[in-house]
């Protein structure tokens, strides 16, 4: 594995949930405008669609790097707390310690003889017991809180840059060059182009992952026109 293929699988989910997003909320309000003018609304024209598209895409990018280093911090904090407490549970009574590991042991597979000793020996390591309780009990990973800044970076800028991408039409086009149609299109190609990066990070079929991520926008995006519709229809 190359190194940008290891970081590519660091922040898969970063880049994934990010790039989802903005390319949904960008375009949702692309589609909404497009069914508004569908119904006969004038005046929502390109500056609009740039305005709100813009504004929203900006400070959901924010929000969403901070809702990420947020959320990560809390998981962090979290772990440690819950993983002090069983630590100190350990240390003062290792022997119920050691039989409720056992038992887990057991369920993986483990002889209950070999599966106690085995706990016995790891009751002397509170911490490495810890681990694993949390993991069994809770089910609870180590986060990695080493990079929290840099998931929320990762965050805000494929949300930024995916995001920006329903709106370049109405950026690079003439007025008269069918700006939604290509915004369509190229949204619909960043949605195929996210649903190969999850293929190449992780493996799983590129029809199936391809067809989960443009069916998924896709879906959004045909509810925002249809609530275009509806509101401009109310007036």
């Amino acid at each position: 594995m190359t190194s940008l293929d290891g970081r590519i699988h660091d922040y898969l989910k970063q880049i994934t949930y990010g790039g989802n997003d903005g390319i949904v909320t960008t375009f949702a309000i692309v589609a909404g405008f497009a069914g508004a003018e569908a119904q006969g609304v004038v005046g929502l024209g390109v500056l609009a669609v740039l305005i709100f598209g813009l504004a929203n895409l900006t400070a959901d990018a924010v929000s969403m790097g901070m809702g990420e280093f947020l959320s990560g911090r809390s998981a962090t904090e979290l772990f440690r707390a819950r993983h002090a407490q069983v630590v100190d549970r350990v240390t003062r009574d290792p022997k119920t310690a050691a039989a409720s590991m056992a038992e887990h042991l057991v369920a993986q597979g483990l002889a209950r003889e070999d599966a106690r000793h085995t706990a016995d020996h790891l009751a002397t390591s509170p911490t490495l017991m810890a681990d694993l309780v949390l993991r069994y009990d809770y089910g609870m990973e180590a986060p990695d809180s080493h990079n929290l800044r840099a998931r929320a970076f990762v965050t805000f800028l494929a949300f930024v840059f995916f995001g920006a991408i329903p709106l370049a039409p109405f950026v690079l086009l003439p007025e008269n060059a069918g700006r939604f149609g290509w915004s369509v299109a190229a949204t619909t190609l960043a949605l195929v182009l996210l649903g190969l990066l999850r293929t190449a990070a992780t493996g799983e079929r590129a029809a199936r992952s391809v067809a989960e991520t443009v069916l998924v926008g896709g879906l959004c995006a045909v509810v925002a026109y249809l609530a275009g519709l509806f509101v401009a229809g109310l007036g």
